[in-house]
């Protein structure tokens, strides 16, 4: 087996919590909804460029094991550094920027209405 890299995130979520986390993944993040399988439970299928790379879904929590997770946050690559700034400051989102320099790397870092934590890596000339 060769491992080909991530598929996808997904977050359970609780069914009133669905449109809202869905429309800030949609409005800061920079995805977009896409075609889901028919399941026979609620969510949606967000894209960046044709890849799904996070489902949400609204489940019942019976028979699934401890809430706990060792999650700590999610990393997308981006493009437009400065529009996705200006667009965290105009939301209110407080966010915190790390340049690596060795590898021409700018990061954005902030979270989530659930809490969990958002990575934004971008390219930038020397």
């Amino acid at each position: 087996m060769a491992n080909q890299g991530l598929n996808h995130i997904n977050l359970s979520l609780p069914a009133d919590r669905l449109e809202e986390i869905r429309d800030f993944y949609i409005d800061i993040v920079g995805l977009r909804e896409g075609p889901r399988p028919a399941f026979d439970f609620p969510g949606y299928w967000l894209y960046a460029g044709d890849s799904p790379v996070v489902h949400m879904m609204h489940r019942p929590t019976e028979g699934r094991g401890p809430g706990t997770s060792y999650l700590d946050h999610v990393a997308f690559t981006c493009t437009d550094l400065d529009e996705t700034e200006q667009k965290l400051e105009r939301q209110g989102i407080s966010y915190r920027k790390r340049e690596i320099a060795a590898f021409n790397i700018v990061q954005l870092f902030f979270h989530d209405p659930t809490g969990l934590g958002i990575e934004m890596n971008f390219q930038v000339e020397n």
